[in-house]
Formats: structure tokens, sequence, C-alpha cells
């Protein structure tokens, strides 16, 4: 056979490979939705039951925004370990403004905004102006926020009709208004109008190109006259508006303020965060591929649940699957 034959053939064959590798690394997380929904589907046809998809996208929501907030202080190569105790902090601030003081609805969110944007300025001081290293300022602000949201609460829960810390009665009520705001179809909308909103941000406007031009070189956006400081502020003070946002959302939903409540969102949200990297090829943190990376803890988390996995083997099987979306997307980036 002809040299220069065996040679294009090789040629075509390594440009099909390249190809269709990069394919996978573009929608290897999309794949794999795809490919859990499919096997969901066939093992338990009542999986793509309109009600039980809606149960998924309800149960992403809270992460869905949560994970949106770490996904901005990504942008700036910055990372919130401390929104998982902003939302507590922020389910304790809007419950106790209904029950304890009586508050609207309106007032108890800004109430609860108000308390937890001070905690953004807080790490974006410690982050900013003190040059701590995010993960170490973050971390120290999850211990302390914790500490404070248990020392407000009387390290206890808050709901209608419990007394105040002193005994004193309450008589206030959470608004009905409130509380529908954590059921179907307005958290989900919720979900995709922040989704939406970041997504133009970031990738429409003059200060999210900034934000990731910040993140992307330090030095040579500082030197293109870029106020660096004031952007990686602003990305702190969103991530915990974001992470407060979810706990109000929280708040809605369980109708009451528990101790730890948002904890448990911490790391699903930290993964839709990193799983969403690579989705469509972006290479850096998106509105976009954080919801994707949330629809697939979803439905994972869903579908083992309705096949009866064993609680204590949820863990293993989600951080295998979860692996594997990862690798399909980064086993390139080397």
């Amino acid at each position: 056979m002809d040299v220069g034959a065996l040679s294009k053939n090789k040629t075509q064959k390594e440009k099909g490979s390249t190809i269709a590798l990069n394919f996978l690394t573009k929608w290897g997380t999309i794949l794999t939705i795809l490919v859990l929904v499919a096997f969901f589907a066939i093992t338990m046809p009542s999986f793509i039951k309109p009600s039980n998809l809606l149960t998924i996208l309800r149960s992403i929501s809270i992460v869905t925004v949560i994970a949106t907030g770490i996904t901005i202080s990504l942008t700036v190569n910055g990372f919130d370990l401390s929104v998982g105790s902003i939302a507590t902090f922020a389910d304790s601030l809007v419950i106790s403004a209904f029950v304890w003081y009586e508050f609207g609805a309106v007032p108890a969110i800004l109430f609860a905004l108000g308390g937890t944007l001070l905690v953004g300025l807080a790490n974006a001081f410690l982050i900013v102006k003190l040059r701590i290293p995010d993960l170490l300022a973050t971390l120290s602000m999850l211990f302390i926020i914790e500490g404070v949201a248990m020392t407000y609460t009387g390290g206890g829960s808050i709901s209608e009709g419990m007394p105040r810390l002193d005994g004193t009665e309450t008589f206030g009520k959470i608004d009905l208004v409130f509380k529908s705001l954590g059921s179907a179809p307005w958290i989900i909308i919720i979900m995709l109008a922040v989704v939406a909103v970041v997504h133009i941000f970031l990738n429409y406007t003059k200060h999210g190109r900034y934000l990731y031009v910040v993140g992307g070189n330090l030095e040579a956006a500082r030197l293109s006259g870029i106020p660096v400081d004031r952007y990686r502020m602003l990305a702190y003070i969103l991530s915990s508006m974001l992470a407060a946002l979810g706990g109000i959302i929280l708040a809605s939903r369980i109708g009451s303020a528990q101790i730890n409540a948002g904890a448990g969102y911490l790391m699903p949200a930290v993964a839709a965060a990193y799983i969403g990297f690579s989705v469509g090829g972006a290479g850096r943190p998106n509105a976009f591929g954080t919801l994707m990376g949330a629809v697939l803890v979803g439905v994972l988390e869903n579908g083992l649940v309705m096949m009866s996995v064993p609680y204590y083997s949820l863990n293993i099987v989600k951080g295998l699957v979860l692996a594997l979306a990862l690798a399909s997307t980064y086993f390139r980036k080397r």
C-alpha cells in the first residue's frame, strides 16, 4: 500500500479522535446527565414522570443559588467556603424577624440580607485588605458565622409560637407569601432567574468581564487600570448575598430556623460549581455550567434514592460518578 495513503489515513484517524475528545471534553457533563437519566428511566419508568422531574428541580434550587455565588468567587480565582454558614445565618435572621420582631416579608428579607452583607464585607476585608489566603479566611468565617448563628438562636431552632431565649412569648407569624417562595414553581423560577442574571452579568457586562480578567491574571488586570481590589471585594460580597438568598429560600421551604441548616449545601454547591467549569468548553466558572453541575448531582441523588440504595452507600456512588464526570472534562487539561 502507498506510504502516502497510509499517512493520510493515520492523519484522518488522529483528526477524528481529536474531534471526539474535544466533544467529550466540552459536553462530558451533559452526556453523563443524559446517560444517568436514560439508565434510571429504563430501570424505573416512574423516574421520568413530570412530578419526579419537578421534584429534582425543586431539590437542586437552593444548591444552585448557593453554587452560583461560589461561581462568582471563583471568577477572581478565589473561593468562598463560608457559604453554608451564611445560608444558616440568613435562615436564622429571616425567621427571627418574622417570629420575634413581627416584621413583614420585605423588611424580614432585607433584615437577613443586611446581616449577611456584613459577612461578605468581612470576608472581603480579610482577603483583600489583610491578604489572608481566601481558603483560610473563608474557613475562619465559616466557624465564626456558624457560632454567631448558634449564639443568636441560643443553640436551638426558631419557629412560630416558640418563646424567645429569655422566655418571652412570641406572636409573630411567617408571611404566607414568603412561605410560597420555597415551593414550586416559585423556588424553581428563582433559581432560573438567578442563573440567567449571573450569566448575563458575567458574560455581557463590563463588570463581569473585569472579574474574569482579574481571575485570569491579577497583575495584568492591575496594569490595565482595573481596580483589582474593588472587583475582588465585589466577588465575595455577591457570593455572600447569593448564599444568603439560598438561606432565605431554605427558611421559606422548611418554615423555621434550624441549627446548621445550610451546612449540608456547601459540598454539593462546591461540586456543582467545579463540574460546571468545562460545560460547553467554557474552561472557566460560569453560571450555566454550575446549573448543569447541580442537575447532575440532583439526578444522581434522586435516582439512587428511588433505587433504594442504602443511605450509607450514597456518597460512594455519587463520588464515583462525579469523579467520572470530572475526568471526562478535565483529563486533557495537562
